[in-house]
């Protein structure tokens, strides 16, 4: 056995009967491993915050808790789940064995148990324990890295957007160098939000991410971010079509995201609409169907691009069918859509995608 695995390895050794918790642990004595023994189910669930155990060895027949509970309660907490278990039992019936591997089980070794074969099967446990947490710990580094590489664009991203500022307000510069400015300007701002979007993302992932809700008037943040996409509309000889509701209502947002989402659903649209083609922005405030009849609303912005392909509807919001669609040629897609979806969601919301006729996409969120 490599010293790699053994000389870390902490067994725990899960029986009610100490006779047998001591001959299994007899059998184990000649590989150098830290051995534990536990008298119950429940007092692993107990400990094992403070264990850490790399392998668990665990009777099926015991008070209290069986084997088979324990284990399922195990592999259903994300924290432990990858910690190997071998379950340790007189029953040798293939429905025995099947509630075993229904409950998460990932070895099993009858009694009496023979040495041999018992430290086999740990030994190729902690293999797999081992992979397990060589992959975590490569998987940790790339995004430690990423976050860093993220952190550390944003210094040279603030000079260039300082700089650029001066540009635009400077009286000597062309009408054409302006129009360069801001087109600069325009770019700047979107490699920002997309920088915050992948860190929003990650926070996401890990459940680090809490939405700061307060009540906003969703016709100001809407007409904020139709302002900022003014000039590439300007440009490309789009019109923009604020649909907005003469009366304005609070509703309780994360304005932060949710005026990304809008930002990243408006340049989707100017991105792939022809020019001089109209991109509408409609907003409408719905009762939503609660106790409290808490307001609820709808946000659509309406292309005349080259719309979505019916059976890409659900891909284009999976990040990770991106690189996928884009080999295939679907143009609309990219990380932003699948942003959008996880901060929709995270408003207890839906992002949908339809067609609009006779061209175009419509992307629908509601809250």
């Amino acid at each position: 056995m490599s010293q790699a695995i053994s000389s870390q390895a902490h067994i725990c050794i899960v029986d009610d009967n100490p006779m047998a918790r001591e001959v299994i642990m007899e059998q184990l004595s000649i590989e150098p491993y830290r051995v534990t023994q536990v008298p119950g189910g429940l007092e692993l669930l107990a400990q094992l915050a403070t264990l850490q155990p790399d392998v668990i060895l665990m009777d099926v027949m015991m008070p209290q808790m069986d084997g088979y509970e324990v284990c399922r309660q195990i592999k259903q907490n994300t924290t432990y789940q990858h910690i190997p278990i071998i379950l340790v039992t007189a029953l040798n019936s293939r429905e025995d064995m099947l509630h075993g591997l229904n409950a998460g089980a990932d070895e099993f070794l009858t009694k009496p148990v023979n040495g041999p074969e018992l430290r086999a099967r740990v030994h190729t446990m902690l293999r797999i324990k081992q992979q397990y947490d060589s992959l975590q710990a490569t998987m940790q580094l790339r995004e430690d890295l990423g976050h860093m590489l993220i952190h550390d664009m944003r210094n040279p991203l603030t000079v260039a957007t300082l700089y650029n500022n001066f540009l635009l307000k400077c009286d000597t510069l062309s009408p054409r160098d302006k129009e360069y400015a801001g087109r600069v300007q325009d770019s700047l701002r979107n490699l920002a939000g997309f920088l915050d979007e992948i860190l929003t993302i990650a926070k996401m992932d890990q459940g680090k991410l809490s939405l700061a809700l307060s009540a906003n008037n969703l016709n100001r943040l809407i007409t904020e971010v139709a302002q900022n996409h003014a000039e590439m509309a300007r440009m490309h000889g789009f019109h923009l079509e604020l649909d907005l509701p003469p009366q304005p209502q609070l509703v309780a947002v994360d304005a932060t995201l949710f005026k990304r989402v809008i930002d990243n659903l408006l340049s989707n649209a100017f991105k792939y609409a022809t020019d001089g083609s109209q991109v509408t922005l409609r907003l409408r405030y719905t009762q939503a169907n609660t106790p409290d009849q808490t307001k609820s609303f709808c946000v659509q912005v309406i292309d005349e691009g080259p719309g979505i392909a019916p059976e890409n509807y659900e891909r284009i919001f999976n990040r990770y069918e991106v690189v996928a669609l884009k080999q295939l040629g679907q143009e609309q897609i990219g990380l932003g859509l699948a942003f959008c979806k996880m901060v929709v969601e995270a408003h207890n919301g839906r992002i949908t995608v339809s067609a609009n006729q006779p061209t175009g996409a419509i992307f629908t969120v509601e809250i």
